[in-house]
């Protein structure tokens, strides 16, 4: 599957996205051609962590949500990492960021504690997807179903549990992303 001309929004908390989580979908998206474009709370590089709590590499950041505008986006993906995901979803910006996606029916990637954000932008309602264990009671309150699976889709929303399932997860991104819009997705909110 190609993604040339395909703009794809991937997200990053100032404090502490997981690297792996970040840096797996980049790669996979870029190398089938999509146009990835990084988007957290501002411009300023953002240090991502291993494992929670390690240190790792800092990202560029291209665009901050107070100017990003899902129009402009054919898809999104949110990383996982407790503190990161934590974070972004007490941001307002970010959170009506993403339920935009959802709204245009565009599909949505997200692994880990990067479910959270679904949550808080309430587009879970009779959605089955997958999350780190501890988010199940979370999504469940949300009106979502949690399964216990390597990857999950439904209509558009990708979701996988931890970095063991970024091969899943990568390759359903890409597959997703490709399809496009899913008009069933924007009915769902």
């Amino acid at each position: 599957m190609q993604l040339n001309g395909k703009t794809i929004a991937l997200l990053i908390s100032p404090k502490g996205t997981e690297q792996v989580e970040f840096t797996a979908p980049r790669k996979a998206l870029e190398k089938a051609g999509a146009k990835v474009t990084v988007i957290s709370q501002s411009t300023d590089a953002a240090k991502a962590v291993n494992g929670d709590l390690e240190p790792a590499d800092k990202h560029e950041v291209d665009m901050a949500f107070a100017e990003a505008n899902a129009d402009n986006f054919d898809g999104l993906v949110i990383p996982g990492g407790t503190v990161g995901a934590d974070t972004l979803r007490a941001d307002k910006d970010a959170v009506a960021f993403v339920r935009r996606f959802i709204e245009q029916g565009k599909p949505v990637g997200a692994i880990c504690h990067g479910p959270w954000l679904l949550v808080e932008a309430d587009v879970l309602r009779g959605r089955t997807v997958t999350s780190y264990p501890s988010l199940q009671t979370d999504i469940r309150n949300a009106g979502g179903v949690w399964v216990d699976q390597e990857v999950v889709v439904d209509t558009g929303l990708v979701t996988s549990r931890t970095p063991d399932d970024l091969d899943a997860f990568c390759a359903k991104l890409v597959e997703e992303f490709a399809e496009g819009v899913h008009d069933e997705q924007s009915r769902s909110v």
